[in-house]
Order: C-alpha cells, then structure tokens, then sequence
C-alpha cells in the first residue's frame, strides 16, 4: 500500500514533480503559444467565409442541427458560439485566441492563457464541421489540454521552480507525441498501399501532397534511389527509433535530434500548417535542464542551480522502484487533504485519457481485446485523445478544382487563390505554419466527387452573389461590379514541370484540363439557384 501511496504522488502530486525538465517546459509552452498564434491568426482572414454567417458552411445552420439533442448539444458540440453565432463573436474568439497566445508566449499567466486558447480553438473546431477534420487539429487540442496539467500558475511564474511539472502530464504529452509517429509507421503498412511495401510511396509524394513548396519541386527530381532510400528511412524512424524516447539519458537526446531534422526537410518541402511545428516542439520534452543548461546564460544558470538545490531532490527524477524506499521521498510541504483531493482528481482525468489512447491503440494490431468503447466515444467531441495515422495511404496523382465565372457561357475567368497551384509560372511558396482551410479542403475534395463536398456547390452560389466573405477566401475578383451569370468548377491535373521546361519556359507547373467537376449553376430572378445544361437552365438546383 505505501508503495502505491509513493508512486501515486510521484506520478500526480506537482510536490514531486520532475526537477529536470523547467527549461524544457518553459521552451514547450512558448513553443505552444506560438503555435496556437499561427492557428488564431490564420483564422482572422478566413473564419468568416468559412462558417461565418454568409460562409461556405454557417455555423449557425449547424448548430440548429445538433440543437434537437438537447441538453447534450453542450457536450457534442462543446462550443462558445452556443451564446451567440455571429460573425462578431466569431471574430471576437479569434481576437481573444490571438491575444492569450502573446500572453502565453510573454509567459504571462500561463495555465489561465492556455485555458482561454483551448475554449477558443475548441469553440472553432467543434462548429466548424468540413473545415476542421485535420489531424493537426486534434494534436493541438489535446496537446493544449495537457499543457493546462504542466503549466505553472501565478502571474509571472519565470521557470516556474516552486512547481515542478506534473510527471503525468509530461508522460502523456509524449505519449502523444509517439503515437504520432508510431501510429503513422503502423498504419502505412496496415492500409495495404503497395507503395510503402515497396518502397515508391515517394516518388511522387513532393507534387502531390495538399500545398507543395519550390524545394519540394527539386526533391522531386531527385533520383529514385534517394525516394526509394527515404521512404525506408520514415518507417525505420516511425516504427523503430522513436522507441528511443521511453529510453533513459542520451537515447532520449539523439532521438531528438534524429526527428528535428527529419522534421525540418518536412517542413521545407511541404506545407501542413502547424502540424510539423507541433510535433517538433513537442519533442522538446525529451530534454531534460542537464543537457540545456549548457545553452543558458551564466547568470541564469547559477539562479537556476540554486534554485534546483531548494526545490528538491535531483533524483526524484528516477521512477521509483523496488529498491527505494517509500519514505525516500520527503516533500516539500505537508500534503493536505485538499491537494490529496486535488490530485485524485488529476488522476482520473489522466487514466481517463490514457485509456481512451490505449483503446484503438491497441485495436491498430487487431486485438480483440473487450475494452468498452463509450469512455473513447464520450471523449470524442472534445479532441483530447486522439488516433494518429498520417500518409496511410499515398495520393497517385494531383487535382486540382478551379472555380470560373462566364456572362455569356463561352468566356470563363477565373478566380484565382491565394495558395493552392494555379498560375504554371507562380512558384510553390513556403508559408507554413499559416493553414488556408480553403485551400486545404478543396484538395481533399478534388479526389471525390462533388456529391460528397458540399463546399464546391457551396462556394459557387456564394460566388454568384459576389458575397464578401466567401471572396476574401480568394486573392482576387474578375467580377469586381457585378457577379457573373454562371459559375462552375472544373478539374485540372497537375504535375511538377521538367528542369528542361523550367529552364527553357520558366514554368513550374504542368496541367491539363479534365472537365467539369461540378454542375455549373445560375442564379433564377426569384434568387434560387439552378443548374444550366448547355446554356439553358433546368430545375432549381439543391445542394
């Protein structure tokens, strides 16, 4: 019984918190703000033609959808746009998101920053339906909630000394972490893509991922063997090293830097918005104060082995085992029922998480295992414990859909964007961590039918408006006086031109023209919209 006393307090009682890891969480968290500043910033330019009031997708018409459940809506729908759906309040989060994550990087009250960017991320997650099915969305939830468990309290806590981080919250943070990686190693082999089996699941992968990069288009040139060499390289690290982690001392600080620098290509040959940064930062946590200390000021290093002198004993950061005493760990003041209280509480919701974790974990290796299922289901509208699996399987070729409007039915003009391939000559810029959900959803909906991706019909009848919202999505208007009389979406293929072509055409873009994607559409005098064939309209048209 004292032994589970002793590894309960070790595990969620901040007394006996890891006295290695202050610079390591204080790097973390301004890495989270910075993060969460990217997510809030993007969101300013965009969030209104997204699901603003005259968005693509208005999240009040969504919410009047899940409403019938009732009092449940609150815990399947967990937003703040309950109180009001307006484009004001939509701005009014991003705002107060924005603003908490400067304070959090200022390492101004911390844990009250990281709970007012987590209600104000969740609120645009959870009615944000199409625009917010990213994994990256679901990290940094649950990454956000975690930190709320690791962060220091008080107004200006610096290393936050007198309150060591939770050793539960820093475990599960990089349990996050890993099973992002293992998780994405597993499922590449498990979806049956021929392509990791054999090794040419790169060979295109730098043309064809949502938002390429111009060092992506000289990667892509590269010859086979380096593809066919890297794509082994990813599942070595993503299956094998990142083992490395749950190591002691120096394994944990090589499978560091073994993942920032394949982190580092990744984020020069692509763009996926924070997710990289995210995972990057993360993995600062695998650093403890002796390997960072020797990157500190002299003057801060000595205040910070001073301090570490009076916090505790440097050994608490040892797990306990058979041969420790229980009564070796002395805290540094008498633990009162309410801390006791506290802490069980702290407990559960951790055993809740790593359950919920746990679960399809270890249902990825076909386990029959009788796990409930409704404690991950319960968890699910929150985004706080998630399932990781990126790449499964590799996009063969690129989509692109291009919007166009027309007058008389046989000149069309483009509306052109502000990210995604268009323009052959226009080079793939860099401009991660910012996310254009538009951008984005647009080229997971190139690879279905527009049947199964409302936003496309959507977005054209909000082009047959003109409406402002919808627009800004876009980085200009070829009808800037009135709207056009027919709006359609059409479907090109795309591939990275050659270096000849690039040299003797300055193009970096081949394309070719497959034909309609979607119904082109008209609005009728009575403000309906129809769909036109052949330049006549027929019956109304309901997306």
């Amino acid at each position: 019984m004292k032994s589970l006393k002793t590894t309960f307090r070790y595990l969620f009682e901040p007394a006996y918190g890891s006295t290695n890891h202050f610079v390591a969480r204080w790097l973390f968290l301004r890495g989270l703000g910075l993060i969460y500043l990217s997510a809030f910033f993007a969101l300013l330019f965009q969030v209104r033609g997204l699901i603003g009031s005259q968005g693509i997708l208005p999240a009040a018409e969504y919410l009047q959808t899940v409403r019938p459940l009732g009092v449940l809506r609150f815990w399947y729908a967990p937003t703040l746009l309950w109180f009001s759906s307006s484009d004001r309040l939509l701005m009014a989060l991003c705002w107060i998101g924005l603003i908490a994550s400067i304070v959090l990087v200022a390492n101004l009250w911390p844990r009250t920053m990281l709970v007012v960017c987590f209600l104000c991320f969740l609120s645009f997650v959870s009615a944000a339906q199409d625009f917010s099915g990213y994994q990256s969305d679901g990290m940094l939830l649950e990454a956000g909630f975690l930190s709320l468990f690791l962060a220091p309290s008080g107004r200006y806590p610096g290393l936050g000394k007198d309150q060591p981080p939770v050793r539960a919250a820093m475990f599960l943070l990089l349990w996050e972490w890993f099973r992002i990686y293992f998780q994405s190693g597993v499922v590449k082999l498990e979806s049956g893509d021929p392509t990791w089996r054999n090794l040419t699941a790169l060979y295109e992968y730098y043309q064809n991922g949502p938002l390429p990069t111009w060092i992506g288009w000289y990667l892509q040139h590269l010859p086979h063997w380096f593809h066919t060499a890297t794509a082994a390289a990813t599942l070595v690290m993503e299956l094998i090293l990142v083992w490395m982690a749950f190591l002691p001392g120096h394994w944990k600080t090589a499978c560091f830097f073994i993942v920032t620098m394949w982190q580092v290509v990744v984020i020069a040959t692509a763009n996926y918005a924070f997710l990289n940064y995210l995972v990057l930062i993360l993995a600062i946590l695998l650093l403890d104060d002796a390997f960072l200390r020797r990157f500190i000021p002299l003057r801060w290093r000595d205040s910070l082995d001073v301090e570490a002198h009076h916090t505790g004993n440097a050994k608490l950061d040892e797990p306990p085992g058979p041969d420790r005493k229980a009564n070796s760990l002395t805290p540094v003041t008498e633990v009162d029922s309410l801390t006791a209280i506290r802490s069980g509480l702290l407990a559960a919701v951790f055993a809740w998480i790593f359950y919920a974790t746990v679960f399809p974990f270890v249902r990825m290796f076909r386990l029959d295992v009788p796990f409930p299922a409704k404690p991950v289901v319960w968890l699910e509208p929150f985004r706080i414990a998630n399932q990781y699996g990126l790449f499964a399987v590799m996009t063969p070729h690129r989509y692109e859909i291009e919007f166009q409007g027309s007058n008389d039915g046989q000149h069309w003009d483009a509306y052109p964007f502000r990210y995604k391939p268009q323009d052959v000559r226009e080079r793939p810029r860099i401009y991660a961590p910012y996310q254009p959900r538009f951008d984005w959803n647009l080229w997971f909906a190139s690879l279905g039918s527009w049947q199964q991706n409302a936003i496309v019909p959507q977005t054209e009848e909000s082009l047959l408006v003109n409406d402002r919202s919808v627009l800004g999505l876009f980085s200009g208007n070829p009808f800037p006086d009135a709207p056009p009389r027919l709006v359609r979406a059409v479907l090109w293929q795309y591939w990275f031109s050659s270096l000849e072509e690039r040299r003797s055409q300055g193009v970096w873009w081949r394309r070719q023209l497959l034909g309609s994607y979607a119904p082109t559409l008209t609005r009728l005098p009575d403000g309906r919209f129809a769909i036109v064939d052949d330049a006549t309209v027929s019956s109304p048209f309901q997306p």
